[in-house]
């Protein structure tokens, strides 16, 4: 039996858009249990952390605040501190945190964050911490209860898992193999979206391209979207992660043919050298990721392109990052999530020897962002006097007195604007292309 409860709720996320609609399953289950949201977390009465173990960065900053927790814990006894996400699946990291960490009650994995109202009513009965992490889930849990954070744009989760096992990366250690939903699940979900004045979905996956690989009947990600390109009232579709290999000539076609579905492609390059991608596992040479860019441009000329790329991964030279910053040149992105690469324990990577030194890569990355920076400011001024179809999606974060929303290609565009505007796609001239962001004025 679960109890309906009386109190606040305050979540804190860690990493990638995953773990937001983590977050979104988090809320709408404490929702459903009676908690009410709260910004202030001395004002809460349980505390979640969603976690992320892709970046050492993300992790340190979960062992900061678990930390600084201790003393709301002492000062409410009551309040109850949860951890999840990805960094509980790593081995023996559960029994680690609450070595640490005694005054963190519930901790539980990426595979079982469904199941908390049954965990808060064990807490509540018995007062004792609750770790349960599942090693790995077969079924796909549907009818969730999700609070979603945004009223005009959503994440729709279409896959879970991974089973590329690039080198360097925790994901498939701690999100499990590749499990796709049932598409008519997807479309219902979407539909429901748009019958509550969504515009705009995005589909969530560690590499959407190998949606529905193990569905019968079969179904690729192409015959999803056209799917969902179809559902009345919804006016944009959007997807991240795409992997290269998987990329099909299906697809592009789709992307191009179909007005709902965005002309914006992720596509995580990671490296440019073909040699440091091999030792990467990514499965594509340097020569085949430009084929496929050339492909991508021909059918979808007005495509925006972005991508994720590390430097110092282990082995890499002056020359295999000097392939990376020409193959930037190349591509031109209209934008990069640059990173440096550290250690993850459990990865191959993390055992590879020819370890670079930090000097190098701080040297390498601050010249790489430089690169992006000159391309991604050159692409966007590209822009100025054209006018863009944008998405406005509320007061900007940039300044809250001014209205912000996105191109068809992802951009973000800041403009002068009635909050009437908000939830429509209006025409946008734009008037400065800046770094981060388009300045624009409302053409109607």
């Amino acid at each position: 039996m679960v109890h309906r409860c009386k109190g606040n709720y305050y979540i804190k996320v860690f990493g990638c858009q995953m773990s937001e609609h983590d977050s979104e399953i988090l809320a709408g289950q404490l929702e459903e249990l009676g908690y009410q949201p709260t910004e202030d977390q001395s004002k809460a009465d349980i505390i979640m952390l969603v976690t992320c173990c892709v970046r050492e960065t993300a992790e340190n900053k979960v062992w900061g605040l678990l930390g600084r927790l201790r003393s709301l814990k002492q000062e409410n006894p009551n309040l109850i501190i949860g951890v999840c996400g990805c960094l509980p699946q790593q081995k023996d990291m559960g029994n680690n945190i609450k070595r640490r960490f005694p005054h963190v009650d519930l901790i539980i994995g990426t595979h079982n964050i469904h199941e908390l109202p049954r965990y808060i009513t064990q807490l509540q009965e018995t007062r004792e911490t609750v770790l349960e992490v599942w090693s790995d889930s077969d079924a796909v849990v549907e009818e969730v209860p999700i609070k979603r954070a945004h009223g005009i744009k959503a994440w729709v989760t279409i896959m879970h898992g991974c089973n590329n096992f690039c080198t360097y990366c925790i994901v498939p250690y701690v999100r499990g193999r590749e499990k796709s939903r049932r598409p008519e699940n997807i479309v219902k979900e979407v539909k429901q979206l748009a019958e509550a004045g969504y515009k705009e979905v995005t589909l969530l996956g560690q590499n959407v391209n190998s949606y529905g690989k193990y569905l019968e009947p079969p179904v690729d990600f192409a015959d999803l979207l056209v799917m969902l390109n179809d559902i009345p009232g919804l006016e944009r579709i959007r997807f991240t992660s795409s992997h290269p290999r998987d990329f099909s000539d299906k697809l592009i076609n789709v992307i191009a043919k179909y007005d709902k579905v965005c002309e914006h492609i992720h596509l995580p390059i990671q490296a440019g050298s073909s040699r440091i991608l091999q030792k990467m596992n990514r499965g594509y040479t340097r020569e085949q990721y430009l084929d496929l860019v050339k492909k991508i441009r021909e059918k979808i000329p007005n495509c925006s392109i972005t991508t994720d790329i590390m430097v110092g991964f282990p082995g890499e030279t002056d020359e295999d990052f000097a392939d990376t910053l020409d193959i930037v040149e190349k591509v031109k992105f209209d934008g990069a999530f640059t990173f440096v690469y550290n250690k993850r324990r459990g990865t191959p990577a993390a055992e590879m020897e020819e370890q670079v030194p930090e000097e190098i890569k701080t040297k390498r990355i601050e010249e790489l962002i430089s690169l992006q920076n000159k391309i991604s400011i050159q692409k966007n001024r590209e822009l100025e006097g054209k006018v863009e179809e944008v998405l406005v999606e509320g007061s900007s974060k940039k300044n809250s007195s001014r209205l912000g929303g996105r191109t068809r290609t992802n951009k973000l565009v800041i403009f002068n604007g009635s909050n009437e505007l908000i939830g429509k796609i209006i025409p946008i001239k734009i008037t400065a292309g800046l770094l981060t962001h388009l300045d624009g004025e409302f053409c109607g």
